[in-house]
């Protein structure tokens, strides 16, 4: 087969570096690399508040809420009631400032908080 053997390539890429360097590269960096690259690192990076919406927020809201999605800087929690809904409204400001304390280098610009649909 003609052509140079992808090892031999000189294009930018990590593979390249490593060779250079004889050091091996942290697979973190590997993957922040990639979504860097792709446009996507600041947004993957703002999805963990999905998991860690609970600790955030406190036992009592977590029970009555559900952080379903981040839409580029807006986050979209479920919520079980419409009492409980109006009253997280009113909070929003606070909840939006622990959030961004907790991850200050991709923050959310909103929440928005929706009615859980009923099963």
């Amino acid at each position: 087969m003609m052509g140079a053997s992808p090892m031999k390539r000189t294009g930018k890429g990590l593979r390249t570096e490593q060779r250079r360097s004889g050091k091996p590269v942290a697979l973190g960096s590997v993957v922040d690399k990639i979504l860097e690259d792709h446009g996507v690192l600041d947004q993957v990076r703002r999805m963990s508040v999905l998991e860690d919406w609970p600790a955030l927020v406190g036992e009592a809201v977590a029970r009555v809420t559900h952080a379903r999605s981040v839409d580029d800087t807006v986050l979209i929690v479920e919520v079980r009631s419409s009492a409980w809904l109006m009253e997280l409204n009113m909070m929003k400001g606070d909840f939006v400032r622990r959030v961004n304390e907790h991850m200050p280098d991709t923050p959310i610009e909103r929440i928005v908080f929706v009615q859980a649909e009923t099963e």
